[in-house]
């Protein structure tokens, strides 16, 4: 993981480069519709920590805008925005994008795959992972989306009602998941994985209507009140990383110069770095906090249990990369960077 010492030092030297690189010019405004609310942390921690450094690192040549999800365009529909020149870009879930390819899923989240949100972050900027999403726009778009980067901040934390401390204590259990691949993977492991909306998710754990629930990272969950009713959380957790995509209009991204560019891809990969590194630290506090409380009990996996529901996890990407021939491409994506880096 990046330290955050480490990635102010290089967004120092980058403020310097780039202010000496670009003449004054106007201003290049990309409207982001994000995956989140405007009250959500990340929301927050970007528009206050990060967006000021985009206008340094470009001279105040390239500024970001982001707005909440659903404000301008349904959440499944961004790329069309981007594409129409509605919205200038979306930082967003690839995995809403299911729907329209199976590789989309396979991108979006490879449920049990990595063991932390920083591996994912090397995938998609050094291992492949971006110009394979890139490969599946072109599909899907052709010529109309660019694909700056993409990536993971957060593991999510499983909330549970009951202890499951082991792949064999999924058995039975009444799980809130969404569909596809996290479904597939669960029902794989034996759990009865339940379709409910996420603003059901604390209602439906208090009346019993589900045992756990798929829900979101520690500090969201924590921020839901999940953990007053459910008090089994599994942390670190073992199945989500939901990557997002930071996408631009083509045309507009052809119209920056390649300084711009550059600084844009950076300022996005440095961003969702420091914002990883933010979200691990304000979950280890709610952790530890919950660890000290004799009514929560905080669940860790072994990496043996870890490994087991991987190698079943494996079976439902290869089901779902069977569907198409872009999911198959996108696998063979992972599974070059898992190779090379021995995690498979």
């Amino acid at each position: 993981m990046l330290g955050r010492h480490f990635i102010r030092t290089v967004v120092s030297l980058s403020l310097g480069l780039a202010v000496t690189s670009f003449s004054a010019s106007a201003a290049t405004i990309l409207k982001v519709q994000t995956s989140t609310q405007s009250g959500g942390y990340s929301f927050g921690y970007l528009k206050d920590n990060w967006l000021p450094k985009l206008e340094k690192m470009t001279n105040g040549e390239v500024k970001v805008e982001l707005l909440p999800i659903k404000s301008v365009m349904p959440r499944n529909e961004t790329p069309e925005g981007v594409a129409a020149g509605i919205l200038g870009g979306d930082l967003t879930s690839i995995a809403y994008f299911s729907g329209r390819n199976p590789a989309f899923a396979i991108l979006g989240d490879l449920i049990a795959g990595y063991d932390s949100p920083a591996q994912v972050q090397a995938f998609c900027k050094d291992g492949g992972g971006a110009q394979a999403l890139q490969t599946l726009w072109d599909k899907t778009l052709p010529g109309r989306i660019h694909v700056v980067g993409c990536g993971a901040v957060s593991k999510e934390a499983l909330v549970s009602k009951v202890p499951i401390r082991s792949v064999d204590d999924l058995q039975g259990v009444k799980i809130r998941s969404p569909e596809g691949l996290a479904a597939s993977v669960f029902r794989a492991a034996g759990a009865s994985p339940v379709n409910i909306p996420f603003s059901d998710v604390f209602t439906s754990l208090e009346k019993g209507v589900v045992d756990a629930a798929d829900a979101s990272a520690y500090v969201n969950n924590d921020r839901n009140g999940f953990h007053q009713i459910a008090k089994y959380p599994l942390y670190p957790g073992i199945h989500s990383m939901a990557v997002h995509q930071f996408t631009v209009s083509k045309k507009k991204w052809d119209r920056l110069t390649p300084e711009q560019q550059q600084a844009l891809t950076d300022w996005f990969y440095l961003a969702y770095a420091d914002l990883l590194n933010a979200l691990d630290e304000q979950d280890k506090t709610l952790v530890a906090r919950d660890q000290a409380d004799e009514n929560i009990e905080v669940i860790d996996w072994t990496q043996e249990e870890r490994d087991k529901f991987r190698r079943i996890a494996q079976g439902a990407w290869e089901e779902t990369a069977s569907k198409s021939p872009e999911a198959k491409a996108a696998l063979e994506a992972h599974y070059n960077y898992m190779r090379e880096n021995g995690l498979l």
